[in-house]
């Protein structure tokens, strides 16, 4: 092979590579994706649990949207307060100061209280026996059914089923909402933290009816709405129902409640 094939050779190649490298920085240029640094930023910051508590596409989704001002920095029920100061830091903002808020379940039915029925052999799954005739083993179809989705749906080992009944560790909760969505009677709800006076109930039957099915239930006869003297208590059909945003904690509507379904929160 002669010199000059070679140099040819060498300059085709020459000439074709920075072609090819112009193309490519030519695309890469055109379809290249922006980054948000912040976003960044924010979503290393965020714990990574991907639970959706916060009401996005897990944490990604999380973070574009505080880095976008779509949500706020506090949006994260896991990571809580700390987490939050650290992204108020990244965007150069003052964090607004929010109540933790925990799982609280609207039933008090367990073993000793509610009556059964019958015997489950099915999936041991509230939102499979949900679709069963008769709901379960107990006679009040508006309670828990004790089968533990909520448990399962918890990533956090904050809730657990003691004597036939859901029970929420406080400590634990971080007000992520997963038990709150696969409960098949909508019997978990999140409240603050601080609450003090609640209703373990949920049953909508009346007087009789109820206690017939479970010595903890709501009579329905609205003597705790004719206590509260500060509008703090409603009646949601045939259940007390309590907002805690009024609520003095004066613990009137406890003391005159015949049926005791309003309680102290167990610590």
């Amino acid at each position: 092979m002669s010199v000059t094939a070679i140099i040819m050779a060498a300059l085709v190649i020459g000439v074709v590579g920075i072609i090819v490298g112009f193309l490519l920085v030519t695309a890469g240029e055109k379809f290249k994706v922006e980054v948000d640094e912040k976003e960044v930023a924010i979503r290393a910051e965020l714990p990574g649990n991907n639970c959706g508590g916060c009401g996005f596409p897990g944490c990604d989704g999380l973070a574009a949207a505080i880095a976008k001002g779509e949500a706020p920095v506090n949006q994260c029920p896991v990571g809580g307060a700390p987490v939050a100061e650290k992204i108020s830091a990244i965007l150069g903002v003052e964090m607004t100061a929010t109540e933790k808020q925990v799982a609280f379940v609207k039933c008090a039915g367990d073993c000793d209280a509610a009556q059964e029925k019958c015997n489950y052999f099915g999936i041991k799954d509230c939102r499979t026996a949900a679709v069963v005739p008769g709901r379960g083993t107990k006679k009040c179809t508006h309670g828990c059914m004790g089968f533990g989705s909520c448990v399962k749906a918890c990533q956090f080992d904050a809730i657990h089923v003691v004597n036939g009944v859901a029970k929420v560790d406080r400590s634990k909760c971080v007000g992520c909402g997963a038990c709150t969505k696969v409960c098949p009677n909508g019997l978990i709800c999140l409240i603050p933290d601080s609450s003090v006076y609640v209703v373990q109930c949920s049953s909508q039957e009346k007087g009789k009816a109820v206690k017939e099915a479970c010595s903890a239930g709501c009579l329905g006869c609205t003597a705790c709405v004719k206590q509260c003297e500060h509008e703090a208590i409603t009646m949601n059909g045939n259940v007390a129902v309590i907002d805690q945003s009024k609520c003095v904690k004066c613990g009137k509507c406890a003391e005159k409640c015949p049926a005791k379904v309003i309680r102290m929160r167990e610590l």
